[in-house]
């Protein structure tokens, strides 16, 4: 798991250096590189949202809950795939073989392509809800007096993950294009990795993810 969440972790920072490096999506990449696509533990949320189920409505803001509801979906997901991945990973037993083409293999063994594309829905339906999010200008002051509450029902994680998504999407929607430019870069640039991880020729996907990861190092 470790190995595949590593992986993941740098092909998104080399799909992505271009925005990381600078520029108005610059911080919106990096809220996605360590909320969505990191290889940190995330255990710690993992727990609250598994006993939020019922108390959500009460503890967050209304406008927070579908936000918090997709994040809580798109991890269940992301787990259920890294951990097919991993196994997969393992059953490989070629040790000579490089990073990028055990990651395809092991991609392409487990399949499950809806669930991949679902995978990505869910991401844009979160990015989208971040964005309705920045419109209402009182949710800001609400989500810093749920701070102490949050933290007494054990939420912080998820408040905190709130919190950041708020404060980077409400700067960037600032700027021109605002968040719908950057979605869009993020739905083109991930659908072109699906259909390339499931359809292109092994030895070109290779390349390609190989020189993605080294852009990352």
């Amino acid at each position: 798991m470790a190995e595949v969440k590593s992986v993941q972790s740098r092909r998104f920072a080399g799909t992505y250096a271009d925005l990381l490096a600078g520029g108005p999506y610059s911080a919106a990449a990096r809220f996605f590189l360590d909320e969505l696509y990191s290889d940190k533990d995330f255990a710690q949320r993992d727990a609250q949202f598994s006993r939020i189920a019922g108390a959500i409505e009460k503890l967050l803001p209304a406008q927070a809950v579908e936000t918090a509801v997709a994040m809580g979906e798109l991890h269940a997901v992301t787990e259920e795939l890294d951990q097919a991945m991993a196994l997969a990973w393992l059953g490989q037993g070629d040790e000579r073989l490089s990073l990028a083409r055990r990651y395809i293999l092991a991609w392409r063994d487990v399949g499950r392509r809806p669930d991949r594309e679902n995978q990505l829905s869910v991401v844009m339906a979160m990015g989208e809800e971040m964005e309705r999010l920045t419109r209402h200008p009182s949710l800001r002051m609400m989500l810093r007096m749920m701070r102490g509450p949050g933290a007494a029902a054990g939420l912080g994680s998820l408040q905190r993950f709130l919190e950041s998504g708020f404060e980077t999407f409400a700067a960037m929607a600032k700027s021109k294009g605002g968040a719908t430019g950057f979605l869009k870069v993020i739905e083109a640039r991930e659908s072109l990795l699906i259909r390339l991880l499931f359809e292109g020729n092994l030895v070109a996907c290779e390349t390609e993810l190989a020189g993605v990861l080294g852009q990352a190092l």
